[in-house]
């Protein structure tokens, strides 16, 4: 049994020098992992949906992020005004825009 013991204690003092790089190497495996598949997804999609606000104007058909169907009538640096019903307008967040619908669906709900 005493040739067990003596290989342990050899083998713990080699492992000193390469136990900082094994430390280090999961930690930047896991960042690279997180990066490419929750940071830079979700930048992307910040980035077109500023693109998306920044490009609406008098005349889109937008969906809310409540829900609410409506057309443009009026814009502003933060707010648009919106038709959901004839003679009822609504200021709106630009923010608050989930998507941006095709010309005439609002007619043809």
């Amino acid at each position: 049994m005493s040739f067990f013991i003596s290989d342990a204690l050899a083998q713990g003092a080699e492992g000193g020098q390469a136990g900082t790089l094994e430390l280090i190497l999961p930690l930047l495996l896991m960042f690279g992992i997180f990066y490419f598949l929750l940071i830079r997804p979700q930048q992307k999609k910040a980035k077109e949906h500023k693109s998306m606000v920044e490009a609406l104007n008098k005349g889109d058909e937008i969906i809310t992020n409540g829900g609410l169907l409506a057309k443009i009538t009026a814009t502003d640096d933060n707010f648009l005004t919106c038709r959901i019903a004839d003679n009822v307008e609504v200021k709106i967040q630009r923010h608050a825009i989930a998507s941006v619908l095709p010309k005439g669906t609002i007619k043809n709900l």
